[in-house]
């Protein structure tokens, strides 16, 4: 069993957010899956984005930089 990082009620409201009726409790945990993926690679560049800056701190710069890469 995987660490619960991200609700599965958020993923549902993602969904309903952008036209969902109703979402399956599958449909949620795919969601969650590729948002929780996707997240720890933006993660991991950001890090060394700030590594590189001589920086402890993430800052919000090294996240947005990381999502353009």
């Amino acid at each position: 069993m995987t660490a619960k990082l991200l609700p599965l009620a958020a993923m549902e409201k993602i969904l309903k957010k952008c036209g969902a009726e109703r979402v399956s409790d599958k449909a949620k945990m795919a969601l969650k899956s590729v948002v929780e993926e996707k997240a720890e690679e933006i993660a991991a560049k950001a890090i060394r984005y700030a590594v590189h800056a001589g920086r402890k701190t993430v800052k919000a710069g090294d996240i947005k930089l990381a999502m353009k890469s």
